[in-house]
């Protein structure tokens, strides 16, 4: 992990060199070098802190910052470079997104806060790296004491400390993004719920009628049914009488008379 930490960072100090070489031979960069500059290769990387996009110090007054913004702004504007046009829109938006960021107070001073965290965290490496050195007994200087190599450590640090803070944000947008997405289905499926109901309800109201000409119609036949069955009883009692009547007379024998003796 120590050996991977350590090659990621001669890999940055050596591309942080070829970019200062660049800058140093062209002191004065045309239209096209300033736009190949946001554009490079791993431009990204640098592009997040507003003072190296515009190559100032982080204690340029604003009045400076803005004439740098001017100056750079025509150098990479779209209708000034006709045949690269795409790029320099993509460069034009970079320079202003930078300067947006370094006119407002509010921000400006979080990149600000940003430059004197930076500043400790190497002070703090140093330090530490000087006890080691001392506690070993092979302290003999470290690199950082120049002060050039001293002022690229707290660059490095810096550019970090940006790169941290960009992929803080990205894990915060992806977060929110999710809870947005969980919260709209879930709205969703409660608008649906609702839909639903207000379904069944209207079917129930609308089937009501319906429910109350039956029940009314059941209880209409089951009053025919009840009278139909009392009439047909009183009418088997009635001839059920009649035949007990009948059977009484009929069965009735009279005496025999008997002839009288003299």
């Amino acid at each position: 992990m120590a050996q991977g930490s350590r090659n990621e960072e001669q890999t940055f100090n050596e591309f942080y060199t070829e970019v200062k070489e660049i800058e140093k031979r062209d002191s004065v960069l045309t239209s096209k070098q300033q736009i190949d500059r946001l554009l490079r290769p791993g431009a990204t990387y640098f592009n997040l802190n507003p003072f190296e996009v515009l190559q100032l110090d982080c204690d340029t007054p604003l009045e400076q910052i803005k004439k740098k913004y001017r100056s750079l702004s025509i150098l990479v504007h779209p209708d000034k470079n006709p045949d690269n046009l795409d790029r320099a829109q993509q460069a034009f938006e970079i320079i202003s997104k930078a300067y947006k960021t370094l006119e407002n107070e509010a921000t400006r001073k979080k990149c600000l806060e940003v430059y004197e965290e930076a500043k400790d965290r190497t002070d703090m490496m140093i330090a530490e790296k000087k006890k080691k050195l001392k506690k070993e007994g092979k302290y003999d200087g470290v690199p950082e004491d120049d002060p050039a190599k001293y002022k690229h450590a707290i660059y490095v640090m810096v550019m970090k400390l940006f790169a941290d803070i960009e992929r803080r944000r990205q894990q915060l947008e992806v977060r929110d993004m999710e809870e947005r997405k969980r919260k709209r289905e879930a709205e969703i499926e409660e608008e649906e719920q609702r839909d639903l109901q207000k379904e069944w309800q209207k079917n129930f109201e609308e089937s009501r009628q319906s429910r109350v000409n039956s029940w009314h119609t059941f209880q209409a036949g089951s009053s025919t049914s009840s009278s139909s069955s009392s009439s047909t009883a009183a009418t088997a009692t009635t001839v059920k009488s009649k035949k007990s009547k009948k059977a009484k007379y009929t069965s009735f024998n009279p005496p025999k008379i008997k002839p009288e003796t003299r």
